[in-house]
């Protein structure tokens, strides 16, 4: 039996309905910010709230409310849960290996300085991971290193979150940008050329602002020229593969250049002084290692040894992406390559798309069309799957024996059962709100700001990604109407979606998804709630920037639009 979507339940009023669809949202906040509920408990009770306003608010059947809850609780399983199992699994392999006092000690030999390591590892090596990975791989991975090189694990798990926004909308090999070109018929091509003269902008700043946070401005001055290399060297590379390459590598190439020529620039120039935490510099603290012990404690050889684990996550999730390789471990090959064609049966019994039942085509979206719903499970193509073969090739690597290998395994599933939990409760959360309506009553509002919309078009993506956790979701959500509506202003429409998608960068850091992520990687469960204060405000800052930007490309820099 279908069920229609009503955007205005409410005596039909928009405002009054976007109030009630603002409930489960703010309930979030209050519960997170202000109630410092444990991440699971918040994640819980806000699935609660949303079923409730869905059902006596949006009329929406109670057993459909259930069945998307249900479907969003699968899809944060698999296959973001399975991210963060994997990669904190072979972060732990590494430690109880040894190997990461060498990745450790080879960090080093580049820099001591806190600031330095932050812009190489949080910034860089984290946008390589989004541009080739996404869904929460970057910050799980990187706060981790950030973590086991001395840094406070909150402190850790905030810098990377913050430093992520860079190069999140062209992650996971562009699917972002590629996605909208469906729904918006728009080509991707152009979508890509005007996210690269947006982001770009954002990419050069987010080096500085990464060392303002941590260190203020005097001492920012002192690495000023390390963050101009990071930041423009990634900005610079960003605009030109997004301009002329397509939306595919820009994170990936402008990660490896950012990290690359800030590598090489260490080896010519050291800051006058180090910087280290304040706990660093106490007696009961322990100093880290010398820059000249940590470059002759080990050889060459160790230390590729050391980092081999990370080069193997990194190439298994390079060819798990890769076209034609990603379709033929979902089972969707249709091409010729016996070798292919071989992966692609394997991927086909490994993968799953079951209906979910009383919720396949039986709610009638905004278009007037009824929604498919499916659960959809790739064991095979998903990139957890890629950092489990990369664990298992490290155990022969690390001489690992198959009980230490088992046991890491199972101390990494204990350690993120009530993470996991979390994040499945608020992707439910995030179903119920698109499949009763709520988010899309909250994007009509938005909408109505007539010539003001420029400047509030970003504010939908940041508010996509917020509920749904990814910025592909958010630009699914909102892409078609932000054409319609910039079609309507007089704006034009590719610098709509564009602005969603880089509005909703801004957003990825206070993500309950993310938020309960990056706590479950440095061993924060139940402390969401003090990360969640640290990125707020810098979340709405950033996305401050990007209004800004977007509205004077409406106006005064409309030359920039393609």
């Amino acid at each position: 039996m279908t069920w229609t979507q009503n955007f205005t339940p409410i005596t039909d009023n928009l405002v009054l309905s976007s109030l009630a669809a603002l409930i489960p949202i703010l309930y979030f906040f209050w519960a997170l910010t202000i109630k410092r509920m444990k991440g699971y408990i918040a994640g819980i009770t806000t699935l609660l709230v949303a079923l409730a306003v869905a059902v006596l608010i949006y009329g929406m059947p109670a057993g459909k409310a259930v069945m998307s809850a249900s479907q969003g609780a699968v899809y944060g399983l698999l296959p973001i849960g399975w991210i963060i199992i994997t990669s904190v699994f072979l972060y732990k392999m590494t430690v109880k290996s040894g190997q990461f006092n060498i990745i450790r000690s080879s960090v080093l030999s580049l820099t001591e300085d806190r600031r330095l390591q932050a812009l190489l590892v949080a910034f860089s090596f984290g946008a390589f991971l989004e541009g080739a990975a996404g869904f929460g791989a970057p910050v799980a991975i990187s706060a981790a290193l950030l973590v086991g090189l001395g840094f406070n694990p909150l402190y850790a798990a905030g810098i990377c979150l913050i430093a992520n926004t860079a190069p999140v909308a062209f992650g996971a090999v562009g699917i972002p940008i590629i996605a909208m070109e469906g729904p918006t018929g728009i080509a991707a091509m152009e979508i890509s050329k005007m996210v690269g003269r947006q982001l770009p902008f954002l990419s050069a700043f987010i080096p500085l602002y990464l060392i303002l946070i941590m260190t203020g401005w005097k001492r920012s001055l002192e690495v000023l020229p390390a963050i101009l290399v990071s930041g423009f060297s990634f900005a610079i590379t960003q605009y030109l593969s997004s301009n002329f390459l397509g939306p595919e590598l820009p994170d990936i190439l402008s990660a490896l250049v950012s990290l690359f020529a800030l590598a090489i620039f260490l080896k010519f120039w050291k800051p006058k002084t180090i910087f280290r935490f304040a706990s660093e510099e106490t007696a009961a603290a322990v100093e880290p290692l010398s820059t000249a012990e940590a470059e002759t404690k080990y050889t060459k050889w160790q230390i590729f040894h050391a980092w081999s684990p990370f080069l193997l996550l990194t190439l298994f999730i390079t060819i798990w992406g890769m076209n034609p390789i990603k379709p033929a471990l979902s089972g969707h090959y249709e091409g010729n390559n016996v070798l292919l064609g071989g992966i692609n049966e394997i991927g086909k019994l490994l993968t799953f798309q079951i209906e979910v039942p009383g919720l396949h085509n039986e709610i009638i979206g905004s278009n007037g069309l009824p929604i498919a719903a499916f659960y959809k499970i790739e064991l095979l193509g998903a990139a957890g799957t890629a950092i489990l073969l990369a664990a298992i090739v490290t155990k022969f690597i690390a001489h690992m024996s198959a009980k230490d290998f088992y046991s890491t395994f199972v101390e990494a599933m204990k350690e993120l059962a009530k993470p996991i939990l979390m994040i499945s409760t608020v992707v439910a959360f995030a179903y119920v709100t698109n499949a009763s309506g709520m988010s899309t009553t909250l994007g009509m509002t938005l909408a109505k700001s007539g010539d003001l919309f420029p400047f509030f078009a970003p504010v939908l993506g940041w508010l996509g990604v917020f509920i749904t956790g990814s910025d592909t979701s958010a630009n699914l959500l909102f892409g078609s109407l932000q054409k319609v509506t910039a079609l309507k202003v007089g704006m034009e429409p590719v610098l709509a979606l564009a602005a969603n998608s880089s509005g909703g960068v801004t957003g990825k850091m206070i993500s309950p998804q993310s938020i309960a992520i990056a706590c479950a990687a440095v061993g924060l469960a139940g402390r969401e709630s003090e990360l969640l204060r640290f990125t707020l405000k810098h979340s709405i800052f950033l996305l401050l920037l990007v209004c800004v930007i977007t509205f004077l490309q409406n106006g005064v820099l409309s030359w920039m639009i393609p």
